[in-house]
C-alpha cells in the first residue's frame, strides 16, 4: 500500500496538544475517497498499475467519449483521474474504494502542492540576492541583480541565469512531514508544519518515499516519560 496517494485539499492550519503540554503546529488536509476506476495489466500496456478517480463532477461537464467511459466502468463520474504504477494488481478490484485508512501505520509522508503565486519579482525577492551596494555611484541599481553574463565570447545569456520573473505557482513537493493525527470519520490528515499553496488548494499525499529513522514527537514525549519513571524510582 505504499505507493498509494490520495488527492484533497488544504484547509488552513491549526495546533494540537500533547498531554505534556506541548504545542504542535499542523496544516489539516481534506482528503478525497479514491475509486479505482480500471486495473492496467503489465502484458497488456507493458507496466502494471491502478487508475484512480477522485472527486466528484456533473454528467453534463464530461464529453461524450468519457460519459461512455464511466458507463463502461459501471460506475459515478469522478473529477480527476490518477494513474499509480505497483508491483502487485492481485489485491486490488475495480470498484473498490478507500481514504485516509492507508495511512494507519505511516509516521511520515510527502505532500506535493501547488505554491502561492507572487507574479512578477525581483532577482531579491526570488533568487535572495543580496543586491548592490546603498552607498554613493550605485545610481538606481540597489536591486538589480547584477551582470548577466561575459563579453562577445560567448556572446550571449546563459540558460537558466537567475533573473527577475515568474516567481510561485509551481508544483513542489515537502518530504518528510510527520503525520500527526488522522480522522477516519471525515477524512482529515493532521501533518506537522506547514505545507506550500493557499487555502483550498489541491493536495496530493503518500507515504514518505524516503526511510525515515528519527523518532516522532509522541515517541519522544513516550521515552520522555519513561525515563522519569526510571530515575523516580532509582530515586526511591
Amino acid at each position: 500500500m505504499s505507493n498509494l496517494e490520495l488527492i484533497g485539499k488544504k484547509l488552513g492550519m491549526t495546533r494540537e496538544f500533547y498531554d505534556s503540554g506541548q504545542s504542535v503546529p499542523v496544516t489539516v488536509l481534506k482528503m478525497e475517497k479514491a475509486r479505482i476506476i480500471s486495473i492496467i495489466d503489465k502484458e497488456k500496456r507493458g507496466y502494471s498499475a491502478i487508475q484512480l478517480g477522485f472527486g466528484k463532477i456533473k454528467n453534463s461537464k464530461l464529453t461524450k467519449q468519457m460519459r461512455g467511459f464511466y458507463s463502461k466502468k459501471s460506475t459515478e463520474p469522478k473529477k480527476t483521474l490518477k494513474e499509480i504504477r505497483i508491483d502487485n494488481t492481485v489485491d486490488f478490484k475495480e470498484g473498490n474504494e478507500f481514504g485516509v485508512e492507508i495511512f494507519e501505520k505511516v509516521k511520515f509522508v510527502d505532500v506535493k502542492s501547488k505554491t502561492i503565486g507572487k507574479g512578477f519579482a525581483g532577482a531579491m525577492k526570488r533568487h535572495n540576492f543580496s543586491g548592490l551596494r546603498a552607498s554613493h555611484g550605485v545610481s538606481i541599481s540597489h536591486r538589480s541583480h547584477g551582470s548577466t553574463g561575459q563579453r562577445q565570447d560567448p556572446g550571449k545569456v546563459f540558460k537558466n541565469k537567475k533573473m527577475a520573473g515568474h516567481m510561485g505557482d509551481k508544483y513542489r513537493t515537502v518530504q518528510n512531514l510527520e503525520l500527526i493525527k488522522r480522522d477516519n470519520e471525515n477524512q482529515l490528515l493532521f501533518v506537522k508544519g506547514s505545507i506550500p499553496g493557499s487555502k483550498n488548494s489541491e493536495v496530493t499525499v503518500r507515504q514518505s518515499v524516503k526511510n525515515i529513522t528519527k523518532s516522532t514527537i509522541a515517541e519522544k514525549i513516550d521515552a520522555q516519560k519513561k525515563a522519569k519513571s526510571i530515575s523516580d524510582k532509582k530515586k526511591k
